[in-house]
């Protein structure tokens, strides 16, 4: 029974996180695709904020629930539906790309920022409410996950189609043919714990180190 309490309490603390950052992640790329000149996920009605548009019952429901007990909260994954990109619609396919990819990311890092920045204020304001201070916490932690996790350099992973933009147009096409076993590299990876070691803890704490330096340092002066 408490194992079943704590599930709802963590649930409804990662709710409106979760929902907000997986909803942004995908509207910031239909966003930035239809700005660089590509309006497919305009034309399906993917550049929304309607959480409805964007979540994957199987990646977004089921399978973060089914790992969340199968692992008893040690490890948990998801993926939102990817909002659809035509690449040769961009003015620049090979440049675009690179800003495409790196919108969804982005999305994410500010909302760390904005979550750390709540936080902060409701701190210094004498808010003792758990479940909001939680609730905070819990939008930097899955806004900075989010943001590192999707910059890794494989595709189908924004990382991935960052590399790819960068690299020469050769080495380009070789990294890009990975992407239909991308997904199963990454998770391989991650099941291995590669992916958490190497990439993810050591880009989050990098970005810690940024919020606190950016907002957490400056904004708790207010309170002082």
């Amino acid at each position: 029974m408490n194992h079943f309490s704590d599930l709802i309490q963590t649930v409804l603390v990662y709710a409106l996180p979760v929902l907000f950052a997986i909803t942004l992640h995908e509207a910031a790329h239909g966003y930035a695709a239809r700005f660089f000149g590509d309006n497919t996920a305009a034309m399906m009605g993917r550049i929304t904020l309607n959480p409805a548009r964007h979540i994957d019952p199987m990646g977004t429901l089921l399978m973060p629930l089914l790992l969340y007990f199968a692992t008893s909260g040690a490890f948990l994954f998801g993926y939102a539906k990817p909002v659809p990109v035509n690449f040769g619609n961009l003015r620049n396919p090979k440049r675009d790309m690179i800003w495409v990819a790196l919108a969804g990311p982005a999305a994410n890092f500010v909302q760390a920022m904005l979550w750390a920045l709540l936080l902060v204020m409701l701190a210094g304001s004498g808010v003792t409410e758990r479940f909001f201070l939680e609730m905070a916490r819990a939008g930097v932690l899955v806004n900075l996950v989010m943001w590192a996790f999707n910059l890794f350099p494989l595709p189908p992973l924004d990382g991935g189609r960052i590399l790819v933009g960068l690299l020469p147009r050769p080495l380009a096409y070789q990294v890009s043919r990975l992407e239909p076993w991308g997904f199963f590299i990454v998770m391989g990876l991650v099941i291995a714990g590669v992916v958490g070691s190497v990439w993810l803890r050591p880009l989050m704490a990098v970005g810690y180190s940024l919020i606190e330096t950016l907002i957490v340092g400056p904004a708790s002066t207010l309170f002082r």
